[in-house]
């Protein structure tokens, strides 16, 4: 299995709406070690093909019903670039990941997006609610992909919960994991919890 060191690294977080592919070449360029894309979610990745761009020098992953782009990355950032994956299901998170697991450096599970269209999903912050099925995604993605898998949390509503989590994540195997600092309840709040 390829590995990902995260240690004394710069990393460009995971940013809806921004973490396309001119972003993270930018990024990488003002000293950016590692760049998140933006969450995609499974049922979208599972609808796509893959194509070489010979014009641009990209590989790209189209919806197939609408040849629409949905992800693009580039040689360049393949060891470095980390595809971040909304999900609720296992399987359905696996057949994504294999999709494009030869063009990115890991696949990170997003389990802290806090919108209600990845909550009523069951994916997201949704999933902190569901140790069982996060140990299912987890280690199908693990036993089954030879790239790192990292994931982001959130945190819990007490920091031995949250440790607790966090240490059971950690025995599945993952690379890494991110904990971002608010709670979900306390999406619109400015302030992080930091202690």
């Amino acid at each position: 299995m390829e590995k990902i060191d995260y240690r004394n690294k710069h990393i460009l977080a995971p940013m809806v709406r921004v973490g396309t592919l001119p972003f993270r070449i930018l990024a990488a360029e003002y000293g950016a070690d590692i760049t998140y894309g933006e969450e995609i979610v499974d049922h979208k990745i599972v609808k796509c093909y893959r194509q070489i761009n010979e014009t641009l020098g990209t590989v790209d992953f189209l919806e197939k019903e609408t040849n629409d782009v949905i992800f693009r990355t580039c040689n360049e950032e393949r060891h470095r670039v980390v595809f971040q994956l909304g999900t609720a299901n296992a399987v359905r998170a696996l057949n994504a990941a294999q999709l494009l697991c030869k063009d990115v450096a890991a696949i990170d599970v997003n389990m802290g997006c806090p919108k209600s269209f990845s909550i009523s999903g069951g994916m997201g912050a949704a999933l902190l609610a569901k140790p069982e099925l996060i140990h299912d995604i987890l280690t199908t993605l693990r036993n089954n992909l030879e790239i790192p898998v990292t994931c982001k949390i959130r945190l819990l509503r007490s920091p031995e919960d949250t440790i607790e989590l966090a240490r059971r994540i950690e025995k599945m195997g993952v690379s890494a994991i991110a904990v971002h600092g608010r709670m979900t309840y306390k999406r619109k709040q400015k302030s992080l919890l930091i202690h």
